[in-house]
């Protein structure tokens, strides 16, 4: 599943690409065939991300919300002489209608896309956790809810109600960056290292949508700083846990461990991110 910094670059290339002009709107699957007709030929006012859900802002006060979920895609292409024929199960096709080239975007496969008002927009807003990307997030919330919860810290990182827009990649390398282990309480996590992952994230997180790939390591633990190979995986980037089960961990060598919770695979190193064990009860 795309993390969120996928969203918030597709967000700007979606601006780039259509705000401002009228656009075509079709469906050519067909599952978004009423909405689309509702939209077509008008102006697509910009396109915004909060965590993992895309907004498509629509004059009229008509917005349409994306969720992409673990097989969704939104391809943009742009400067084309002619538009060809979809491929494939297209939900929602958009075209710019006032060039003589086209750029046009389409989704294919998302976990939800429909047409909502903007009330509707917030009240989706509201149940999603503070986005480390928006400047109007608010961590406090993230703060608290963590603080109070006996659920492991690595399960917390990854509730979208609690802090919106981490996923699999940033939640292992951010904990590990912080000597956190993922299965530490939240509410024994201190709140100082609570407001540095925040900060921590706010920066991985737009590098990357800068860069459109996952860095995480510091300069000293780069393939060039250490003379290793460049890591080779389907999602980029250099990290220090994530998908290295076995593999030797770039600070202190020992092999990466991992754990299923909550069906989805964590990423440790048991020297640098030392287990939680309580204080017992004089």
């Amino acid at each position: 599943m795309p993390e969120g910094h996928t969203l918030h670059r597709l967000a700007l290339d979606l601006t780039h690409a259509f705000a401002g002009r009228p656009v075509r709107v079709s469906s050519p699957q067909g599952r978004f065939a009423d909405e689309a007709a509702l939209l077509d030929a008008g102006t697509l006012e910009s396109a915004g991300a909060w965590g993992k859900h895309l907004f498509i802002a629509f004059a009229g006060e008509r917005v349409v919300h994306v969720h992409l979920g673990l097989y969704g895609s939104f391809a943009i292409t742009a400067d084309v002489a002619s538009v060809p024929a979809p491929v494939g199960q297209v939900r929602l096709r958009l075209v710019t209608a006032d060039e003589d080239r086209a750029t046009y975007a389409d989704l294919r496969g998302p976990t939800a896309c429909t047409l909502m008002t903007p009330a509707e927009q917030s009240a989706v807003i509201a149940r999603l956790g503070p986005d480390p990307l928006r400047a109007d997030a608010d961590p406090e919330r993230m703060f608290t809810r963590v603080r109070r919860s006996r659920a492991p810290i690595g399960t917390l990182l990854m509730d979208q109600s609690v802090l919106a827009g981490v996923g699999n990649v940033y939640r292992a390398e951010v904990l590990f960056r912080h000597r956190v282990h993922p299965l530490r309480p939240g509410n024994a996590v201190r709140r100082r290292t609570l407001e540095a992952i925040w900060e921590d994230l706010r920066g991985l997180m737009r590098d990357g949508v800068r860069t459109g790939r996952i860095d995480t390591v510091r300069p000293e633990h780069t393939p060039e700083a250490m003379g290793r190979p460049p890591r080779r995986d389907d999602h980029g980037g250099e990290v220090y846990v994530y998908r290295r089960t076995g593999q030797p961990c770039l600070v202190c060598e020992r092999p990466v461990r991992t754990e299923v919770l909550a069906a989805r695979n964590l990423f440790w190193c048991a020297r640098c991110q030392p287990a939680y064990r309580p204080r017992a009860v004089q």
